[in-house]
């Protein structure tokens, strides 16, 4: 048995409820775009496609009884996250708000002990297998807006809550997950 930890993962996909996500249909549709606290939570971001390679040369490579972290070297605030969305977005779609999208950021609450940080060494795996993370954050993160702009439709099936347990995620022929 080889086990493998990881850093957050990002990507096409990704439940509508996640960080990434949300900011990206809250900015489309025009809506506050909510930052917990001051937004000054620290996260890795690990690409899924990063994450799936990651998974393969543990699968393939690793050593039996070994864990294997894996991250993707992309640690930054909340805050500065959604500030990279709605730049991207800024470039990306024609119709931005006066001021850009950056102008629907919105402080909220933060959760009860919610954490201040999640960081993951991924050394290991790196030394030992040779993997390391090919997609920055930056090329992730335009990947992962495109997706949603041309998959709209999926995500308001998925919120809507008529998401009744299906498959989701399934790829169609022809279709690639990467926009590459």
């Amino acid at each position: 048995m080889i086990v493998t930890n990881c850093s957050n993962n990002y990507g096409p996909y990704q439940f509508p409820e996640k960080l990434i996500p949300v900011v990206i249909t809250k900015a489309l549709r025009k809506e506050k775009i909510p930052v917990y606290g001051k937004g000054e939570n620290v996260r890795d971001w690990l690409f899924v496609e990063d994450h799936v390679q990651a998974l393969f040369r543990a699968c393939t490579q690793g050593n039996p009884g070994e864990t294997y972290n894996v991250g993707g070297s992309s640690e930054c605030t909340n805050l500065l996250l959604v500030k990279k969305i709605c730049a991207l977005l800024d470039q990306i779609v024609e119709n931005a708000p006066a001021g850009g999208f950056g102008s629907l950021i919105s402080f909220v609450t933060d959760r009860p002990g919610h954490d201040h940080r999640y960081a993951i060494d991924a050394s290991k795996i790196e030394r030992e297998l040779g993997w390391k993370p090919s997609v920055s954050l930056d090329a992730g993160l335009k990947l992962t807006i495109e997706w949603y702009l041309k998959n709209q439709e999926w995500c308001e099936r998925v919120a809507s809550g008529k998401y009744r347990q299906e498959r989701l995620g399934l790829r169609r022929e022809g279709e690639s997950f990467l926009l590459r």
